[in-house]
């Protein structure tokens, strides 16, 4: 085994334990529980779990699926948000080395992972993610320049000014979006998630995330979640219609759409092919 091998694999094992800490992140955080204690337990019969039962992946696969005491299934969701990121943090390592930037960039997708998974359970984007995240990127980019970072990420100036313009841009946009619906448009958890975004991309790749993931949204809502509302829509009967006191055709009720869910894939692109894609959008 090569050393470039052996570093991608620890890399590998190192993000499913990173993984399966996330997955208790994303349970906890929305209902304002701690993260270190009390120790893992079963969602259905509260069996707390050995150490043999929480090994990442692993585990899951060896007690096929079940809690060893009650025999309830165990979501599908925990083993593959490992996996997930136990293969983002080898890829990371993969390509860009055992170097800093490798470890930032794969912070960075975990942090937004977690977002993403929480937002879209739980319609809320906690601060666990977004404050951390805003702290690491700050730290971070002021910590680059002695240890000879990569310039994928923004400097320390355009950190503090990408910031305040991804934080800025969502006020904006929540405020307008407030006055033309007579609700709330975008909630606090977008605004950190966006100064944290701005602060590891800088203010233009900030800004860029933002257009970029409404366009994905959009993107789902006119091909998955406009259809399936028509489809729910469709198995209401005339008769329950009238007898719910309803017309003839009664609107269709569509879904909320956590924007966080878009955003952090878009932060995503927008770090590794960000300045490839403004530079061919404006090539000037």
């Amino acid at each position: 085994m090569t050393p470039s091998t052996f570093f991608t694999f620890f890399a590998f094992i190192v993000g499913l334990c990173v993984g399966s800490f996330l997955n208790v992140c994303v349970a906890r955080w929305p209902r304002d529980l701690s993260v270190v204690r009390p120790r893992s337990r079963c969602p259905h019969c509260g069996h707390q779990l050995a150490w043999f039962e929480n090994v990442p992946v692993i585990s899951w696969l060896a007690l096929r699926g079940r809690c060893r005491c009650c025999e309830e299934s165990i979501s599908l969701i925990y083993p593959a948000g490992e996996l997930t990121i136990g293969l983002l943090w080898a890829l990371c390592f993969g390509h860009f080395g055992v170097t800093f930037t490798a470890l930032r960039v794969a912070v960075f997708l975990t942090l937004l992972t977690g977002v993403a998974m929480t937002d879209l359970q739980h319609y809320l984007i906690p601060d666990g993610f977004t404050v951390s995240g805003l702290l690491w990127s700050l730290g971070t980019a002021a910590l680059a320049p002695f240890v000879g970072d990569s310039v994928l990420f923004a400097g320390p100036y355009d950190a503090l000014v990408g910031a305040c313009a991804g934080a800025g841009l969502i006020a904006v946009i929540g405020w307008l979006g407030e006055a033309a619906l007579k609700r709330e448009a975008m909630g606090m958890g977008d605004m950190t998630l966006m100064a944290f975004v701005g602060a590891a991309l800088g203010p233009t790749r900030a800004i860029a995330t933002v257009f970029l993931g409404a366009t994905i949204g959009a993107v789902a809502f006119l091909a998955i979640v406009y259809p399936i509302a028509l489809l729910r829509r469709g198995r209401v009967t005339p008769q329950t219609e009238l007898a719910l006191g309803g017309g003839a055709a009664a609107p269709v009720e569509l879904p909320l759409v956590p924007f966080g869910v878009f955003l952090a894939p878009a932060a995503a692109i927008m770090l590794i092919w960000g300045d490839h894609i403004l530079g061919r959008v404006f090539p000037f």
